[in-house]
């Protein structure tokens, strides 16, 4: 690839701040291509952001809940409209293959196009009293300065939705993403911006988490993280001293369960997009694959078939089905787990090693392997990569048994042609999320997502259960007398 890098800026109290220790972001699909330079937020900086934040959120807090909709539907419309161009700097940067960053892109607007309409769905109640004379009103009020810690995996859809959602009920901002994919925060910034939000209401900040965020944390009245379930804990522990409030959506080690009953193409469809789509690279992907004995080799000997013939290549390829591991980092841990499962003896039966696809890039073959236990390395912990295991069970009972054997429980699956084995599944799993014969890893916007400890700790995400967390209840009782 060729062409001036992607410059990025800090947006503090509606100025784009230039100052501050450069950095670059290279493509993992070509790691010769430098797609972005940023600027590292100081100190000082992360302060001003706070203040900002601060000084912006009365006005804002108190802002007409048209105007708050109006501005949340034109950065819908302007994502849309920009959705090709947004989509190719995700997909330079984060490594998933451009039509999954377009898509996420799209997502993006259509989550603030429906946090346009919640703006004017606002949440509230009144309500006769039990007393004669009196009456009780409810009120959902802003939390109040909001920081909005994001991930590399989505860097456009997952800001979109939890700043589309703290806007919504009148609450400011402060956007810190991950330094490996800031670009699209940038340019979601610049779409807010150009749809006309006040200066301080948003204010994006990068650079190290660790220099930044514990000093923005000890200055914000709410925290909303999507990260690793270590630095999760670190966070609520931080924040605990102050009594912040805190929503955290950790890791996932989720399994789908196939059984001897279910569609073997469907099911095999649904463990192929779930486990392998965006390089593996989702909380909610699938990688305990748990599947009862009498259909296990026919699911292995159709999957392994389809694992081996995706095509892995650069993100911009339009042949491309699977991109690069994002980052060296994640690549080492895959390749980590790996390794952890041959040591224990596991049969590889697809990929297991690096490919060379005709870029310098973090390139992994799609990997399987058959012959796991559930107590092995590779089933307790998250990857986070193209790689996970089967489990052979005997019956549903095993399965169900080996699907809730995990701490994490974020999402779950079962793929069946029985109602009442997909309800009996459904009740016991202790997952956030169920899905019957779709893949753990779609979600849609207009519901609750989020996982239970320790996958997720203070309240879910998107959909109505937004207002749980971006807003505070106030109950008012008044004695107006007799009417």
């Amino acid at each position: 690839m060729t062409g001036t890098p992607f410059k990025g800026l800090n947006l503090i109290d509606g100025l784009w701040r230039g100052d501050g220790t450069e950095f670059a972001t290279f493509s993992p699909s070509d790691l010769d291509h430098q797609v972005g330079t940023y600027f590292a937020a100081s100190p000082a900086m992360a302060d001003e952001a706070a203040e900002a934040a601060q000084r912006a959120l009365d006005a804002w807090s108190r802002s007409n809940i048209q105007t708050r909709s109006d501005i949340l539907r034109k950065t819908g419309d302007i994502l849309l409209a920009k959705a090709q161009d947004i989509g190719r700097l995700l997909a330079e940067e984060e490594g998933k293959i451009l039509a999954d960053a377009v898509g996420e892109t799209i997502r993006a607007g259509q989550v603030f196009h429906y946090f346009a309409g919640e703006a004017l769905r606002h949440p509230g109640a009144s309500l006769p009293s039990l007393r004669q004379g009196h009456s009780v009103r409810v009120d959902y009020e802003p939390v109040g300065v909001c920081l909005i810690v994001t991930p590399w995996n989505f860097p456009i859809a997952i800001p979109a939705w939890k700043i589309a959602a703290a806007l919504a009920f009148g609450n400011t901002c402060i956007l810190k993403p991950s330094n490996f994919t800031p670009g699209c925060a940038v340019l979601l910034a610049q779409a807010l911006e150009a749809a006309g939000l006040p200066p301080g209401v948003l204010n994006l900040v990068n650079g190290s988490g660790r220099n930044l965020v514990p000093r923005l944390l000890a200055r914000a009245d709410a925290l909303s993280f999507t990260g690793s379930t270590s630095a999760g804990r670190d966070l609520l522990e931080q924040a605990a001293p102050t009594m912040t409030k805190v929503q955290l959506e950790l890791g996932g080690k989720n399994p789908l369960v196939v059984l001897d009953d279910a569609d073997l193409d469907l099911a095999v469809d649904v463990a192929l997009q779930g486990t392998w789509g965006q390089t593996g690279q989702r909380c909610t992907g699938s990688s305990r694959l748990i599947v009862t004995e009498g259909v296990h080799d026919a699911f292995v000997e159709k999957l392994t078939a389809r694992v081996k013939a995706l095509k892995v290549g650069h993100a911009l390829d339009e042949a491309s089905q699977i991109g690069p591991v994002a980052n060296a980092g994640q690549l080492a841990k895959d390749k980590e787990f790996i390794q952890f499962a041959l040591d224990d003896g596991c049969e590889l039966v697809a990929g297991g090693a690096e490919i060379d696809v005709g870029h310098r890039g973090h390139y992994l073959a799609p990997t399987l392997f058959i012959g796991t236990r559930n107590d092995m390395v590779l089933n307790r912990e998250e990857v986070f990569g193209p790689v996970a295991g089967v489990i052979k069970v005997h019956d549903l009972d095993e399965a169900i048994a080996t699907a809730r054997d995990c701490d994490l429980a974020l999402s779950s699956g079962i793929c069946t042609t029985s109602l009442s084995a997909a309800e009996r599944f459904r009740r016991r799993s202790p997952a956030g999320m169920v899905m019957i014969n779709a893949p753990t890893a779609g979600i849609e916007y207009h519901v609750p997502f989020g996982g239970r400890a320790p996958s997720g700790y203070g309240g879910a995400e998107q959909g109505a259960a937004a207002a749980d967390f971006f807003t505070e209840l106030k109950t008012t009782y008044t004695n107006h007398g007799e009417a």
